[in-house]
């Protein structure tokens, strides 16, 4: 018998406590928690999910959410369920790279899998200062979320105007782009390999190896707009910013732009659909990875900033996460 877990974060862009009667609707057997901090979550991972782990965990929330439920579960000491990500909150990165549909119509479909575990997807995961999340990085994507974050606090009463795909672009064209196109331009990084000899992709797509790209090797010194690693194709809304992650089985996707921002807004379109080859774009899959800035830069995992770093390491974490595919459910039941 399946025992679904379900957690709501009531901060998420569409988080409701009308979920939570859905969840009651369709699942009443579920253990369900409608948190609004991550203290709340902590507790009720330790309280019921530590001494009886579900075999499926319903998660409603954004990237943010996601990434927080995993390494609350990590530090737990609770092994990783199989976790079905409701779309509830701003990017929803996994949620739409698995197809997730509306809470309403998710819940129905778990529902008609009765006993039955839903079909699986597995994802690795990148692990940045013993942390794990579906994507890492810096530069214009870090500096972007946190302006967006900037602009909502401000908004007052226009906030839910400003939320959303138009918020992100609002925020990148009033207050990210301006800052760089005035201000000190790129960082500079060096980037070394940690691991087995790193690949690529050449202009085609194909998987090919890097000439001399031995552990310890430098494999960039240059400009960094954006500079990051993955498990998964997209940030969010539809941003392939990762087109690649996923070709290679136990590699990251590491990607550095090392474009300036007027360029990279020429190409916006580009960079969103993922087109490959572009000017001053350099992939690889390794392992593990070390970028050193010449400055502090702002850093996110899981579309969360967490501070500042001039120097990152990125490498595979041990553990994958199984996700509920919803493109195969949705094919397997009718809601």
């Amino acid at each position: 018998m399946t025992d679904i877990a379900v957690l709501v974060n009531l901060r998420a862009r569409r988080g409701s406590e009308g979920v939570g009667g859905l969840v009651q609707r369709f699942l009443p057997r579920a253990r369900v928690a409608l948190t609004r901090s991550l203290d709340e979550a902590r507790h009720w991972i330790s309280d019921q999910l530590r001494p009886n782990p579900p075999s499926l965990l319903l998660a409603g929330g954004g990237d943010g959410t996601i990434t927080g439920l995993l390494n609350e579960l990590r530090a737990a000491g609770v092994a990783l369920p199989a976790i079905g990500v409701l779309p509830m909150g701003t990017g929803n990165a996994w949620a739409r790279v698995t197809g997730a549909p509306k809470p309403s119509v998710a819940l129905k479909q778990i529902a008609a899998m009765k006993n039955d575990l839903p079909p699986l997807r597995p994802f690795s995961l990148v692990r940045v200062d013993g942390k794990v999340a579906p994507f890492a990085g810096t530069g214009w994507d870090a500096e972007m979320i946190q302006d967006f974050k900037d602009q909502l606090a401000a908004s007052g009463p226009l906030r839910s105007q400003q939320a959303g795909l138009r918020g992100y672009l609002t925020a990148m064209f009033t207050r990210t782009v301006p800052r760089h196109m005035f201000g000190g331009g790129n960082p500079r990084v060096s980037v070394y390999n940690m691991g087995d000899a790193a690949l690529t992709v050449d202009a085609k797509g194909h998987v090919v190896p890097v000439p001399n790209s031995e552990k310890g090797a430098l494999l960039y010194e240059g400009p960094a707009g954006v500079a990051g690693a993955a498990t998964t194709p997209e940030w969010g809304f539809g941003f392939k910013a990762f087109p690649f992650a996923q070709k290679v089985p136990h590699r990251l996707s590491v990607r550095v732009y090392g474009a300036g921002v007027l360029e990279a807004t020429r190409n916006m379109f580009k960079l969103w659909r993922g087109e490959h080859p572009l000017p001053h774009m350099n992939d690889w899959f390794v392992q593990r990875l070390r970028m050193d800035f010449d400055r502090e830069v702002p850093f996110q995992m899981g579309g969360d900033v967490i501070g500042l770093r001039r120097s990152v390491e990125f490498d595979l974490a041990e553990e994958s996460v199984q996700l509920v595919d919803w493109h195969k459910l949705s094919r397997m039941v009718k809601a």
